[in-house]
């Protein structure tokens, strides 16, 4: 894995979803190192990336209550346990669920494996809530997908919080997961 600074010099053959988040991170002024890679679609296929970039990866866990009504995109360390019940009574919502693929893409504009704080570009309802763990924010940088699994960006977290989040005029809420039972 080559690690640089930046979008790809030549974007062809890249997902449209991918080239803007870039076009929208570089009009904004974030700074990001990139990496491409072969798909990463669990956890354990992000180390490889958390090494070359020099992160960790965040766990983006998109989330529905019972009645797929309420929307919730969860930012917590990658390798903290999520129980939902921990979840469910500090955003006072019963019975979360994992969000199906249909709404990813109607939502988010990612497909599974891609989950990432970036889909809430592609968000302009604003009809999904975000979920910011406090360890997630406790840490200089984030590393998060740029809408597609193959391929990873490295961004300060305050960057994140205070520049992207107000430009894609969403806000967030924190919790405070332990991961235990």
């Amino acid at each position: 894995m080559t690690v640089m600074q930046g979008r790809p010099a030549d974007v062809t053959g890249r997902e449209a979803r991918e080239v803007r988040t870039y076009d929208l991170l570089d009009r904004l002024q974030i700074a990001y190192t990139r990496v491409d890679h072969a798909p990463a679609e669990t956890m354990e296929d992000c180390l490889a990336v958390d090494a070359a970039l020099d992160v960790k990866m965040c766990k983006n866990l998109f989330l529905c209550n019972r009645q797929g009504t309420a929307f919730y995109l969860l930012l917590t360390p990658g390798d903290k346990p999520f129980r939902t019940k921990e979840l469910s009574a500090q955003i006072g919502s019963a019975r979360l669920s994992f969000a199906g693929a249909e709404s990813m893409e109607q939502y988010l504009d990612i497909h599974p494996g891609a989950v990432s704080v970036m889909g809430l570009m592609n968000d302009t309802e604003r009809e999904v809530t975000l979920l910011i763990d406090e360890d997630v924010l406790r840490e200089e940088y984030l590393g998060c997908h740029p809408c597609v699994n193959t391929s990873s960006l490295r961004i300060k977290t305050e960057d994140i919080v205070r520049v992207f989040l107000p430009a894609v005029k969403h806000s967030y809420q924190t919790v405070h997961l332990t991961g235990e039972a």
